[in-house]
């Protein structure tokens, strides 16, 4: 085998080791009492369901959190955004949910997307772009209801 092709399998166990890590200890799962928007999503093809909520101050996301049930690649995804969007304006959210629907249709990964980047590993399964992008929608939904 190949540096080249050891090296890619590496990567990709790393980006499956994130996915899972997030899977397993989800980060800011729960209520945001404070919430200045919320948005819940369904696919009713798999039964995944998230609903994000966020608190939003002079249009910049000061918090966020979600709550849901679905795969792990979804509920990865929603983990991974709750961190991310912290410090962001929805025009910069919408900028790198862009970016994430470009990432996943080209398999490469993007950087600027930090943590979320390890997503890639889903690209090649194009039934679960619905998945990883279930938690961008809702959020974009939450933060335009409470974009204050």
């Amino acid at each position: 085998m190949s540096t080249t092709a050891d090296g890619g399998a590496r990567i990709a166990a790393l980006y499956q080791e994130r996915i899972l890590e997030h899977y397993r200890h989800p980060r800011h799962k729960g209520a945001l009492a404070r919430a200045t928007g919320t948005r819940g999503e369904k696919n009713p093809l798999c039964g995944d369901a998230v609903a994000v909520a966020v608190y939003v101050v002079d249009g910049i996301v000061q918090e966020a959190a979600w709550t849901g049930t679905g795969c792990s690649i979804m509920q990865a995804t929603a983990s991974m955004l709750m961190e991310f969007v912290p410090g962001q304006s929805r025009e910069a959210i919408e900028g790198f949910g862009r970016r994430f629907d470009a990432m996943l249709a080209s398999g490469a990964p993007d950087d600027a997307l930090g943590e979320l980047a390890a997503l890639v590993g889903v690209a090649p399964f194009a039934a679960r772009h619905k998945c990883a992008r279930l938690p961008w929608k809702a959020l974009l939904g939450a933060v335009g209801d409470g974009g204050r």
